[in-house]
């Protein structure tokens, strides 16, 4: 028998990826929340698919809420770190919406190439508790950078002032489609691009796309295959 830490015995050899129990215990209930529901899954399920007992699982979270917290802001931070970022550069034409396609490329991804789709999960009833409003703020500020940058596109285009709005519901559409199994590898780079179309700026596009790659490996770590998204 290995063990996760002193005092924290594990019935058997890890399984899951993670550095730590900790992340193990974050995987191993992020399939099951996404795979059964919240509501239908107990600790004990949790401690069950990482291999350890329940008691060692309350050594890392108190409750269950706590671990769907914690998996809920994931899900948000990386991506709000790099929008922020990118807010503080200035708006010619073409580098607003070079600003805006990043934004959504980048959070797309995210949301596109997790190992779980946790997106799923934004919509609980439970969501709305007051366990969870670090997140919720946290998915707002990103909401209200999303519609800074459409309307600074808008002021140096003919971009609707809504535009930023709307491309951040194209982004969380990307959920339900990857619970439907319709994601593709370049889902999230046609989001970007067709936000740059309903912007006006299909003529722009190369362009924009070219600013958008700079700006997210200056500032971004997304995977290789965003990375190396083809520019025609």
């Amino acid at each position: 028998m290995t063990t996760a830490g002193p005092g924290r015995p594990r019935k058997q050899q890890a399984v899951r990826p993670g550095a730590t129990a900790r992340d193990e215990i974050l995987d191993a209930a992020a399939e099951l929340f996404t795979g059964q529901g919240f509501a239908n899954t107990s600790t004990r399920a949790i401690a069950d698919a990482v291999g350890i007992r329940q008691s060692s699982l309350y050594h890392h979270f108190s409750t269950k809420d706590e671990i769907l917290g914690e998996l809920l802001g994931g899900t948000v931070s990386t991506s709000l770190d790099f929008a922020r970022a990118i807010r503080q550069h200035s708006a010619d034409a073409v580098s607003a919406a070079a600003r805006l396609h990043a934004v959504v490329l980048f959070d797309g991804s995210q949301l596109c190439n997790s190992r779980w789709n946790l997106g799923v999960l934004y919509h609980l009833p439970e969501a709305r508790a007051e366990i969870f409003q670090p997140f919720m703020a946290a998915r707002k500020e990103l909401r209200t950078i999303y519609s800074e940058l459409g309307r600074e596109l808008a002021r140096v285009s003919d971009a609707d002032q809504g535009l930023g709005d709307t491309a951040f519901r194209l982004v969380e559409s990307l959920i339900n489609l990857r619970a439907d199994g319709l994601i593709s590898t370049d889902s999230a780079s046609t989001t970007a691009d067709t936000v740059m179309i309903l912007a006006g700026l299909k003529r722009e596009l190369p362009a924009v796309r070219t600013a958008s790659r700079d700006l997210i490996s200056r500032f971004g770590d997304v995977p290789e295959r965003v990375s190396s998204m083809k520019s025609a």
